[in-house]
């Protein structure tokens, strides 16, 4: 996989993760072109298209949100559009109904778990479960961090 994007139906760009390196100026024409050309799709047409060298695979999910990756020849379709099914399950455990309020509002959370599932491009964790436990443990230590910058300090500290 070389990038995998989540934008909206009106073409706001929510997350994106690139897996092979590009100039700025390259970013931003492949989301521009991958939104010009998935959102001018017909609902009813297949998840699946061809553009320059590379295969694009794409779905809609809750309403609103376009969950769309960049394969390269060899890689197989289904095993991607499976992969971004999990991500979606991933989300939806830890947001419970995720909506595009949630990847707007807790985008870095969205990055964790995207990171806990895929490591440059491939899959890294296939278990819904083993992802779930890492992010728990995350929070975990994040809200621990938290307490302890908020503790006031000792009189005999100063």
């Amino acid at each position: 996989m070389r990038f995998l994007l989540l934008f909206s139906r009106q073409g706001k760009l929510r997350l994106q993760k690139w897996f092979t390196p590009l100039t700025d100026r390259e970013k931003k024409k492949v989301i521009r072109d991958m939104m010009m050309l998935v959102l001018a799709r017909p609902a009813r047409s297949c998840n699946f298209l061809q553009w320059r060298d590379l295969k694009i695979v794409y779905k809609r999910w809750y309403a609103s949100l376009y969950f769309c990756a960049g394969l390269e020849d060899h890689d197989n379709e289904l095993l991607a559009l499976e992969v971004l099914h999990r991500y979606v399950e991933l989300l939806d455990k830890y947001f419970g109904n995720v909506c595009e309020l949630d990847i707007i509002f807790n985008f870095e959370k969205a990055y964790f778990i995207l990171d806990e599932f895929l490591m440059e491009g491939e899959i890294l964790e296939t278990s819904k479960v083993a992802v779930g436990v890492s992010l728990e443990e995350a929070d975990t230590l994040q809200e621990g961090e938290a307490k302890e910058a908020w503790r006031p300090l000792s009189a005999g500290a100063c």
